[in-house]
């Protein structure tokens, strides 16, 4: 999901921070379980809100909190679902901005060689992406301007129909990838920016991949075999991104299961290791779509949540089903790529596939679409 959640994170972090560090004492305990030492390990996360002060640095309990989430770097959506061209800039602004606030915390991830420079420095790199179409405004010389802000991932629709492609909204069957939509491919791949097609329908994400000279990625879905949902993946469409070199990350939204029940780690696991299956170790990883610092379930809290959850239904944005808030019991926590490590070994998955989900995959497939063509 794509929500405004800054405000609700100023007024929920520092008690989730402390709620983190009274779980951990303070700091994350080593698990000599991991297939590479946790503190080791590459732990990139496919689409995450990081908890985030544009005006200045944040306290050190939730500073303490996200460091202990293990993490090198997260993809963070800039803009929203339907940011215009002016909200958008200042969105990028703000990130630059809050960065620069938190020097010792965060870093912008701008080339591939930054994941191996984040990790070194102990900071979290955050990689800049869009979900929603607007800021482009239809003109495939916006994705010029923007690459040039650090603007590293984009996508062609955010669910519903865009001038680049349909949504997994969209009236069915749809107008699928639209001609400025290969003129986007193209111009992403030679400018060196990732495809996400994660909210692009099927016929869609299928010419897109079709279209694209370099791998697409899903970064955040979920199973369609295990759950049928418009925002749940067909193994139509994980084989066609996996013979395309991409990868996509599982996410922690309500789709994972029936609604209204709550997703639970088993939840989880079924879409994650069905993934596996179908599209084998090199193409899987976690993009969580979820609040980096645990969610606050409060009732005050849980009466904005479902504001914005009527507000996206109102503007016909919302997937069936929403309102679970958006976690898997057992992960809600920040350093959940741990749990699903400790889980997947507990099912007998080796390190080195283990070492893939978390990190490698998403740290491959970025190396391999920021490199640059002639324009």
């Amino acid at each position: 999901m794509t929500l405004d959640r800054r405000g609700f994170l100023k007024t929920s972090s520092a008690l989730a921070a402390a709620l983190v560090l009274a779980r951990h004492g303070g700091a994350a305990a080593k698990d000599s379980t991991a297939p590479t030492p946790y503190a080791e390990a590459i732990v990139i996360d496919g689409n995450l809100v990081p908890p985030f002060d544009d005006t200045g640095a944040l306290d050190q309990a939730t500073t303490l909190a996200v460091k202990s989430s293990g993490l090198t770097a997260l993809k963070a959506t800039i803009g929203g679902s339907a940011g215009d061209f002016a909200q958008t800039s200042a969105d990028i602004d703000g990130y630059d901005q809050g960065i620069r606030a938190n020097p010792a915390l965060y870093m912008k991830i701008e080339q591939a060689s930054d994941f191996l420079l984040a990790k070194r420095s102990g900071k979290i790199g955050i990689i800049y992406s869009f979900e929603g179409v607007e800021m482009l405004e239809a003109n495939v010389e916006r994705i010029d301007h923007f690459r040039q802000r650090g603007v590293r991932v984009m996508q062609l629709s955010y669910n519903r129909p865009s001038p680049f492609a349909a949504g997994v909204l969209s009236p069915q069957p749809s107008a699928g990838l639209t001609a400025l939509g290969r003129d986007a491919i193209q111009r992403m791949n030679a400018l060196g920016v990732s495809l996400d097609l994660s909210h692009c329908d099927e016929a869609s994400t299928l010419a897109a991949l079709a279209a694209s000279s370099k791998p697409g990625l899903i970064t955040h879905a979920g199973c369609a075999a295990v759950l049928a949902h418009p925002r749940n993946k067909s193994d139509a469409v994980l084989r066609a991104m996996t013979a395309k070199g991409g990868v996509v990350g599982i996410y922690e939204l309500s789709f994972l299961a029936r609604a209204p029940q709550q997703p639970t780690l088993d939840d989880y696991l079924r879409h994650l290791m069905h993934a596996l299956k179908v599209c084998g170790e090199d193409h899987v990883g976690i993009g969580s779509d979820a609040l980096l610092m645990p969610f606050d379930t409060s009732p005050e809290s849980m009466v904005e949540w479902n504001k914005d959850i009527a507000a996206r239904k109102a503007s016909g944005v919302g997937a069936p089903g929403e309102g679970p808030p958006p976690f898997v019991i057992g992960l809600n926590r920040p350093d959940r790529y741990r749990v699903i490590a400790d889980a997947l070994g507990r099912h007998s998955y080796k390190g080195r596939v283990i070492d893939k989900i978390l990190g490698l995959n998403f740290q491959r497939v970025f190396a391999e679409t920021w490199t640059t063509s002639a324009a």
